[in-house]
């Protein structure tokens, strides 16, 4: 025992020693933390923070995109993502389960309202250990109606998740300009929306909100605190954007091509409507294009072809080219020239007009604009402007330069202008290209009374959260390349393209509507060579209207279209300008120029006469006549003798005999006030404009004292609802056929 004592000490001092350390390191690391309040360059303070505090995120929505006139383009929606809870543990009374129980049953019922198979529906749902399960494409985007008839079929374990998404309530709707959205991952794993294309990628910042948060503190478990107070950060909205887009307008375009599109199946359709005193893009569309909810048909076009990709613009250029010469006072349309064919120099090879270069023999500069002949642009250029001049007129209409259009990725064309063949072949629209959007630019200048307006497609920006306008666009000059007198010359000339019996555009002619414009028809190259087949180019046409005084400019191009002749090319482009001119005048209530003008005069008294000879006389003056009555003598006439009226106006003639109604279809109210003045007839109308019906019919006696009800309309009224009938007759002949 006594042997084994200095052993037992000195294990018992060991031991002591490595206590004291211990101790002494516990003691040195409470007194650092004590005095630094952190643990491993961490402070305890924010790691309790974080523990006990919480935040949840109060999500912003992206603004919304109008049209002019403030009808919804695109917004944000509340979807719901479909899920099946597949696990049993989640179910803890047997009575309310909270998993999906019956798997057959509850494949059957989903198949009813999302697009899957019921039999891929069931392998989902018997996915081994699976703790949940999502339904792919199929179970997202889940509308609220389609969510709240899901859930009253009472299927346990079925459940959804709220998102949002973005929602185009017109579907293809100048796809390309609008643009679309994606859902990105960044490296923090949050989800953000960011635009792809168009207007949502150009004003991607503005339309993105700011996402306001929410920060509360709470017990271990998650429970708010006592007295604790949120802190409330609130999101802010992005902003909304107003397009120059007419929603109207835009419909006229889209039906437009696609009804060419169906007919004809070019390889491609550009359609562009834009107001020449503004600058503002009123309709833009292409084909192919693509739905931008559920992208079908972005694979064949993701590019703008307005904006992005520059093409020969064909004769269109001639617009240029003669505002060129007519402003430098080159221009004489009675003077002579041979056509057919012409050298640029001697060595150069000869240019020749698009009839095999026969020409038309000897004509003048008139007709050889209205023939599109290329020789007489040619000799324009080269005799009289001067090829240094005009290539300062390619630069002052805008030629050399981005629009500056608030849309992605714009392209400019190339203007060849090296060698003398390349500088006469770019006056008709060859070699040298330009994008569509150039062409309207310059354009705006002959329409606009020589003031070249630069394209826009915003209006406005406006701040959801206040209301207030945070940018708002104005008109915005970007040059005066000619004078008004020069530009509304060179709008006479492009009229008689039109008018002329040698005119390329007799096609584009519109009832009532003076039209001046330009067609274009451009060679399509294939690996640095021109092709030759009979449908192969560009078919085009740039025309304004009303003449006198433009509103619109509409530019229309389609290529490749199934024919067999390239002379038909102008059937499909007329078949998309007519369309959309028309209906775009009618709709702004642009009235035809046989209506823009008419003479007054004083109304001749007819009272006593024979009915014949005072409605003859009533004529001659420019007056309509309506005579009520079967006899042979005027006994009172409205207006009165001697009144000042319109040439065009209603004369109404109560003759002797017995009075029936005329058909009053559109008749004023004005007019049917006179009826009812000189028959004693008790008028009631509903609406206002012009009677579309009446309630007693033509050919009905008149009787004093009888009520009348007249339906009224107004022209907009009238047109809209004439385009609803045939929308309607459309569908019919669909379902019937």
């Amino acid at each position: 025992m006594i042997k084994k004592q200095p052993n037992m000490n000195a294990g018992a001092a060991v031991l002591f020693v490595i206590f004291s350390l211990l101790f002494f390191i516990l003691i040195f690391r409470f007194v650092s933390i004590q005095v630094t309040g952190e643990v491993h360059g961490q402070a305890l303070a924010a790691r309790a923070q974080q523990k006990y505090s919480n935040e949840k995120v109060i999500e912003a929505v992206r603004g919304t995109i109008f049209d002019r006139k403030g009808e919804v383009v695109a917004e944000d929606t509340t979807s719901y993502t479909l899920v099946a809870i597949l696990d049993e543990s989640v179910t803890t009374n047997k009575k309310k389960p909270k998993h999906v129980k019956d798997p057959a049953k509850t494949a059957a019922v989903l198949a009813k309202y999302i697009d899957m198979s019921e039999s891929d529906i069931y392998k989902r749902l018997t996915k081994d250990g699976a703790w949940q399960v999502e339904f792919g494409k199929a179970g997202r985007d889940i509308t609220h109606q389609t969510k709240r008839e899901i859930e009253e079929e009472k299927l346990p374990g079925i459940t959804f998740l709220r998102d949002s998404k973005r929602f185009y309530p017109n579907g293809v709707f100048s796809s390309h300009l609008v643009g679309f959205v994606e859902n990105e991952e960044t490296e923090d794993h949050k989800t953000i929306t960011t635009g792809k294309l168009g207007v949502e990628k150009t004003l991607n910042d503005e339309l993105t909100g700011e996402n306001g948060s929410v920060n509360f503190k709470s017990d271990l478990w998650g429970f708010l605190l006592p007295g604790a107070e949120e802190k409330v950060t609130p999101a802010k909205d992005g902003d909304d954007i107003y397009l120059t887009i007419d929603k109207k307008i835009q419909t006229f375009v889209e039906d437009a091509v696609d009804r060419v599109d169906k007919e004809y199946k070019p390889k491609k359709i550009l359609a562009v409507v834009a107001d020449p005193k503004t600058g503002e893009i009123l309709a833009m569309a292409q084909r192919p294009t693509f739905h931008p909810t559920t992208r079908d048909g972005l694979d064949k076009s993701w590019h703008n072809e307005i904006v992005e990709t520059p093409l020969e613009p064909g004769s269109t250029m001639k617009v240029f080219t003669l505002a060129a010469a007519v402003q430098e006072k080159k221009w004489n349309p009675g003077e002579l020239y041979k056509s057919g064919s012409y050298k640029v120099t001697e060595k150069s090879g000869s240019i020749g007009d698009h009839n095999g270069r026969q020409g038309w023999g000897t004509i003048t500069y008139l007709e050889g604009i209205q023939r599109s002949s290329n020789v007489a642009v040619a000799k324009l250029v080269n005799e009289k402007i001067g090829t240094e001049k005009f290539r300062e007129y390619l630069t002052k209409f805008g030629f050399d330069n981005p629009t500056g259009i608030e849309l992605p990725n714009e392209a400019v064309g190339k203007i060849q202008y090296k060698w003398p063949i390349e500088k006469i072949t770019t006056s008709y629209g060859q070699g040298s290209t330009v994008t569509p959007i150039q062409l309207i630019q310059a354009a705006t200048a002959v329409a606009n009374d020589g003031t070249m307006m630069k394209p826009r497609v915003i209006d406005k920006i406006v701040d959801p959260n206040t209301g207030k306008i945070v940018k708002q666009t104005e008109p915005e000059a970007v040059g005066k390349p000619i004078s008004a007198e020069t530009a509304k010359e060179v709008r006479d000339v492009l009229e008689t393209v039109i008018t002329s019996e040698h005119g390329t555009g007799k096609s584009y002619a519109i009832d009532g509507y003076k039209i001046a414009g330009k067609t274009g028809t451009a060679n399509l190259t294939e690996n640095g060579k021109y092709l030759n087949g009979p449908s192969d180019y560009l078919f085009s046409f740039l025309g304004m209207a009303p003449k006198d005084d433009p509103k619109l400019i509409v530019y229309v191009a389609v290529q490749q279209p199934e024919i067999d002749h390239y002379y038909k090319g102008s059937i499909p482009t007329s078949m998309i300008f007519k369309s959309v001119m028309q209906s775009s005048l009618q709709y702004l209530n642009i009235k035809p120029a046989s209506m823009e003008k008419a003479d007054s005069s004083s109304v001749p008294d007819v009272t006593g006469m024979e009915t014949g000879e005072a409605k003859k006389l009533l004529e001659s003056k420019g007056f309509e006549t309506v005579v009520i009555g079967d006899g042979n003598q005027v006994e009172e006439q409205l207006p009165k003798a001697d009144i000042v009226s319109l040439e065009g106006e209603k004369i109404i003639i109560k003759a002797s005999g017995t009075m029936t109604y005329p058909d009053l279809t559109d008749w004023s109210l004005r007019d049917v006030m006179k009826l009812t003045q000189l028959t004693g007839v008790k008028l009631n109308k509903a609406g206002s404009g012009y009677v579309t019906k009446q309630s007693l019919k033509p050919g009905l006696p008149i009787n004093e004292g009888e009520n009348l009800i007249v339906q009224l309309e107004t022209p907009l009224q009238q047109f809209e609802n004439s385009l609803k009938k045939e929308e309607d007759s459309e569908e019919t002949e669909e379902v019937g056929g």
